[in-house]
C-alpha cells in the first residue's frame, strides 16, 4: 500500500469520526478528490472491517435514489486515542481514598470474577495436571486478548502473557496483578508464583506453576564421604569427622612419673676462639 493511500484513508476515518455518516460525495467534497476515488478507499476500509455501508434514516432520504451513508464501526474507532486508562485511574484513585487497598481490590476481583467465569469452562474440559490445565489456561486467556502461552519446564509449568490489558493501571494498583495471579492459581488448581509482569517494566507476564513433588525411593542418594585410610564399604559403620578443635589430645605421661630428661651436648672444648661460646651454635645472620 503506497504511503499516499495510507494518509487518504486516515483522513476518511478522521471525517467520519468528526462529522458521523456520511456519502462517498460528500467525502469526496471535504477531501478535494473524485466520489470514485473516495469509494475505492471506503471499499478498502470496509474489508479491514473499520468501516460499513448503511441506507439513509427516511428522515434523510429525498426525492430519487435512496443515499447510502458510511459509517464508522467500532474497529475503526478503535485506531483512534482513548482515555479510557486515565478514566480508570481516577476512578480507582478515588475508591482508595474512600474505601482503602482493600476496596481497590474488591474492585479487581469484580473485574476479573467475568474473566474467571469464561476461562474455567475451557480448562474444566480439560482433566489433567496443572500444566495441561494451563494450556488449557493460555487458549482462553488468548481469547480475551491476553496473548498468552504455557509451556513446560523442568520444574513444572510456565504461563506467559505477552500483552496486559491494564498494565498501565496495575502499575499504580498492583492489587489488579494480585487478583490475577490468585485466579490463575484457582484455574489451574494449584499454588503459583508470578515472576515477571507487564505493569512492573518487565517484557511479558511470567507465572511459574511448580510441578508435583518427586518422591519414592532411589531417587536420591548422598554420596558417602570417603575415609582418609580406606573406602567404607555399606553396612559400615559412619564415623564423625570432627575439626581441629575437636581432635582427642594425645595422651600425657602417666602420672607419678617424670619425663625422661633430653640430655644435653657437652661444651665445646675448641681452642680456635677466644671467647667463650655456648653450648649451642649460634646461626650466623
Amino acid at each position: 500500500m503506497r504511503a499516499d493511500d495510507v494518509r487518504t484513508r486516515d483522513r476518511v476515518t478522521a471525517l467520519l469520526l468528526e462529522h458521523g455518516p456520511q456519502t462517498a460525495s460528500e467525502l469526496a467534497g471535504r477531501l478535494g478528490i473524485s466520489p470514485a476515488a473516495v469509494r475505492r478507499h471506503l471499499d478498502a476500509l470496509a474489508a479491514r472491517g473499520r468501516v460499513e455501508e448503511r441506507a439513509a434514516s427516511a428522515a434523510q432520504r429525498g426525492r430519487g435514489r435512496p443515499a447510502r451513508r458510511f459509517h464508522l464501526t467500532d474497529a475503526g474507532r478503535s485506531g483512534f486515542a482513548h482515555a479510557y486508562d486515565d478514566l480508570a485511574l481516577t476512578a480507582l484513585r478515588y475508591v482508595a481514598a474512600s474505601g482503602g487497598p482493600d476496596a481497590v481490590r474488591a474492585v479487581a476481583e469484580a473485574q476479573l470474577s467475568g474473566l474467571e467465569q469464561r476461562a474455567s469452562d475451557a480448562v474444566a474440559r480439560t482433566s489433567g495436571a496443572p500444566v495441561d490445565r494451563a494450556r488449557a489456561l493460555a487458549e482462553a486467556l488468548t481469547a480475551e486478548g491476553y496473548a498468552a502461552s504455557a509451556s513446560a519446564i523442568a520444574s513444572g509449568g510456565q504461563l506467559c502473557q505477552h500483552h496486559c490489558p491494564v498494565a498501565h493501571v496495575a502499575a499504580e494498583f498492583p492489587q489488579l496483578c494480585e487478583v490475577e495471579t490468585a485466579v490463575i492459581g484457582r484455574l489451574v488448581g494449584t499454588h503459583v508464583q508470578r515472576l515477571a509482569t507487564i505493569a512492573h517494566g518487565d517484557g511479558v507476564c511470567t507465572t511459574h506453576i511448580p510441578g508435583p513433588p518427586r518422591r519414592g525411593p532411589g531417587q536420591w542418594r548422598p554420596r558417602p564421604e570417603a575415609h582418609p585410610e580406606r573406602a567404607r564399604g555399606e553396612g559400615d559403620e559412619v564415623l564423625s569427622h570432627t575439626g581441629a578443635g575437636n581432635r582427642t589430645p594425645p595422651a600425657g605421661p602417666v602420672p607419678g612419673e617424670r619425663a625422661a630428661r633430653v640430655p644435653r651436648p657437652a661444651p665445646s672444648t675448641s681452642t680456635t676462639r677466644s671467647t667463650p661460646t655456648s653450648d649451642r651454635e649460634r646461626t650466623p645472620a
